[in-house]
């Protein structure tokens, strides 16, 4: 069956090919690590997961890489303002490489929490590049631009000239002829309005700062890179120009993915990606989240609510990852009573497993369609709810069901286990044995923990889902 995904670049609703199928390569734009990543941040690799998992779903393997940003761009993503790596070093009174480590742990952190399946690779350089580390590359595709002409050098950097670039703008959809400096924005030494930093030069105020480098084009000063250039220059090197997949946010869209592929097109004359995703914003109580209004909120503030990651993760895909959400805390209460009451429904089913036999299977890709329209991810989770609750239907075809649509929603449904029931270390190590026992047909040693376990107030039973705990009465 085709897999369809919208594409930004086109506006349209396309059959995905990939360019050297059955691999797939995927580029997540990701954090800068001058502070904690908030739940709207945290929306977009969970899309991104989505669209892995169904990737894969698919057949195809995927490689997947996210980049963290770890130089010192500005306050404003813009030209001028003060560094934010600087800026998060002074809050916390911490050097720029402390703070690295600090908020990319807690990052990782949060992946492993939302069960998303990059984080498996954490701090592996081809699957989370660090900006700081491939300062060579981004100054190579700089010095291919200028062989190129397509830059100029002011007195506080190198800039990109998008008037040399007659595509600029078509990805955006910006009226470039219609834009103009003015009372909010001013052109300083810029030749155009859309002109872009390559490369800023170091302030010549006699301070050396953490994060300075050589600057390209053998000019004899200190600077660093301009916000655009890692994310050209890492997926280049990771994945290849053209490759099939680049995410974002539809804060990207503007700016951010319009200057990389004006520079990665103007420098090596291939598109830079084919199919260009993006998931949209989230709203706090129908405002924009903001650290003034205080609605930046962690993944820990919705734990302090009894809100579980997973359930947070179950209230982004009830949506496409196209369409705004509006986070509140009645919508967050609601998704985790959604998602506690669908585990113990599915739980109920697979003891039921074990009252007799059913006919084999079915092949479960084929019962959700809807996530090969787009990650139609809500309706998948209707379907499954239909599923659950559908008593005519035999349990080894739900659980399969649920086994199934699992693997592309992440959600750890088969994972439940009721609150009466406390795996103590001794219980999952009978457990854990019994799972090696069964697993090599040793069947004298799993009956022999099996009723280990009875011993200690627990019947185990083998069901296709796995092992089963039910407490004796």
């Amino acid at each position: 069956m085709t897999l369809k995904l919208y594409n930004t670049l086109t506006r349209e609703i396309e059959e995905f090919t990939p360019l050297h199928p059955p691999r797939v390569g995927m580029y997540n734009c990701g954090p800068t690590v001058y502070n904690y990543a908030h739940i709207g941040n945290l929306r977009a690799y969970v899309f991104a997961d989505v669209l892995r998992r169904t990737l894969e779903m698919n057949g195809y393997k995927v490689k997947q890489v996210i980049n963290i940003t770890d130089v010192g761009h500005l306050v404003s993503d813009q030209d001028e303002g003060e560094d934010k790596m600087v800026l998060g070093a002074k809050r916390e009174g911490k050097s720029v490489e402390e703070i690295i480590t600090l908020y990319s742990d807690a990052f990782y952190d949060d992946l492993e929490l939302l069960n998303v399946k990059a984080a498996a690779n954490r701090g592996k350089e081809d699957s989370f590049p660090r900006a700081t580390r491939h300062i060579p590359e981004q100054k190579e595709l700089i010095e291919t631009l200028a062989k190129k002409g397509f830059t100029y050098q002011t007195s506080d950097g190198i800039y990109f000239d998008t008037a040399k670039f007659p595509d600029y703008g078509k990805f955006a959809r910006l009226n470039v002829g219609g834009m103009r400096g003015g009372e909010r924005v001013a052109l300083g030494e810029k030749r155009n309005i859309t002109d872009f930093a390559l490369w800023k030069f170091s302030p010549e105020d006699g301070q050396k700062r953490e994060q300075e480098w050589d600057s390209p084009l053998g000019i004899i000063r200190k600077g660093f890179p301009g916000w655009h250039v890692e994310c050209s220059a890492m997926s280049r090197k990771y994945l290849g120009q053209p490759f099939d997949i680049h995410t974002g946010g539809v804060d990207h869209i503007p700016v951010h993915h319009q200057n990389e592929i004006a520079q990665s097109v103007a420098a090596y004359g291939v598109p830079l990606a084919n199919v260009w995703m993006h998931s949209a914003h989230m709203t706090v109580d129908g405002e924009k989240m903001s650290k003034s209004l205080g609605n930046t909120y962690r993944l820990e503030d919705l734990a302090k609510k009894g809100i579980s990651p997973l359930a947070f993760r179950y209230w982004l895909l009830t949506a496409s990852y196209r369409t705004q959400v509006n986070f509140t805390w009645e919508a967050l209460a609601g998704a985790q009573k959604a998602y506690d009451d669908l585990r113990e429904n599915i739980y109920e089913v697979r003891k039921n497993l074990l009252q007799k036999d059913f006919p084999p299977f079915l092949p479960l890709p084929l019962a959700f369609p809807s996530l090969r329209e787009d990650l139609n991810t809500a309706d998948a989770i209707a379907r499954l709810w239909t599923t659950v609750r559908d008593h005519k239907r035999a349990p080894n075809i739900i659980i399969e069901a649920a086994m199934g649509i699992d693997e592309v929603l992440g959600l750890k449904l088969l994972d439940y286990v009721p609150e009466k029931i406390k795996i103590t270390p001794k219980l999952q190590k009978l457990l854990d044995e019994r799972e090696v026992a069964r697993s090599e047909k040793n069947w004298a040693e799993s009956d022999r923990l099996r009723d280990e376990t009875q011993k200690l107030g627990y019947q185990v039973s083998d069901t296709d889902g796995g092992q089963v705990l039910t407490p004796l009465t």
